[in-house]
């Protein structure tokens, strides 16, 4: 079994090698060979991959098939060291991919959660204060979850109100301006944190140990918290319902309809959205047009009051 660790290291090098991160695939993989290893197994079949791909039974059939993927991807790199491994045949997990529909976030949704989050235990003083500051930067900015994460210290530019996005979802870098209000909550956090943490660190939020915050327990702590205040389900794991991204969907949203009662050109200035979100394509901002009713409702309004409706 030692072989199929090994072989699994030489993988995960590889692909990191080529630019892949994989920080939650090492992981599944690493969970799937144990699993293999508890079987008594000594190589990869399809008949284990399944049964591995699809734990657990309540999760969701995309999830089942992303499991099922990684390990055909490993066993087709596999197979060509250990001769008897089976490479799971694609289409065995159909799954039609659906983009989720976005929750949007009400004021006294956000409201609430930011002041639950006051409340986290914190020893040092610093775990509530960094959650915070950190939520509620990602509510009124629209940032990526990670991209929040991954801020340096020099990324942070207060005296500009300027925060500089690196390592983006594609590669790109951009700049993110915030309003004062932001600026102010980001000056009171670097300052607590520095007080009690004085030995400096390159991250700009961080935990309590002063390393840097990871995105799952980011994840895992809002939905702790989501779960307490009736956003989530309280079921095992994390439950379902509202997602820590959901707060950039909000942004996008809010910023939208916000153009679209003001009665601005929205086709002309989504571009300017697109750019501030990151996307590399325009049509990823469109998205929330029919994702959101209120905004599908404003946009058909829009056209039918400037006579552009469908001619029968």
């Amino acid at each position: 079994m030692n072989r199929l660790n090994a072989a699994l290291d030489d993988y995960l090098a590889i692909r990191r090698s080529l630019g892949f991160e994989l920080r939650e695939v090492a992981g599944c993989l690493r969970n799937f060979v144990a699993f293999l290893q508890a079987e008594g197994a000594s190589h990869i079949t399809t008949e284990l991959a399944l049964q591995w791909a699809t734990r657990p039974a309540e999760a969701q059939s995309s999830t089942w098939a992303w499991r099922l993927g990684m390990v055909r991807r490993f066993a087709a790199w596999h197979s060509a060291i250990e001769p008897r491994t089976e490479i799971p045949p694609a289409g065995l997990l159909p799954h039609r991919y659906q983009r989720k529909r976005p929750h949007i976030y009400s004021d006294e949704e956000i409201e609430k959660l930011l002041h639950r989050t006051a409340q986290l235990d914190s020893p040092r003083g610093l775990r509530a204060h960094t959650y915070t500051t950190l939520f509620g930067l990602l509510a009124v900015s629209g940032m990526r979850v990670n991209e929040a994460l991954r801020l340096d210290r020099p990324d942070v530019d207060l005296g500009r109100g300027i925060l500089t996005i690196r390592r983006t979802k594609f590669g790109k870098s951009r700049h993110v301006p915030v309003h004062s209000s932001t600026v102010d909550a980001l000056k009171r956090y670097a300052e607590k944190r520095d007080r009690l943490l004085p030995k400096p660190t390159p991250a700009f939020f961080v935990s309590e140990r002063g390393t840097r915050i990871t995105e799952w327990i980011a994840r895992y702590t809002f939905a702790k918290l989501s779960q307490q205040l009736g956003f989530r389900s309280m079921a095992k794991s994390h439950g379902r319902g509202p997602r820590l991204h959901d707060m950039r969907h909000r942004f996008a949203a809010r910023t939208l309809i916000h153009w679209y009662r003001a009665g601005l050109d929205v086709e002309r200035e989504l571009p300017k959205l697109a750019t501030y979100l990151g996307h590399v394509h325009v049509n990823e901002t469109y998205w929330y047009l029919e994702a959101v009713p209120e905004l599908l409702q404003l946009a058909t309004d829009r056209v039918m009051t400037n006579g552009k409706g469908v001619q029968p």
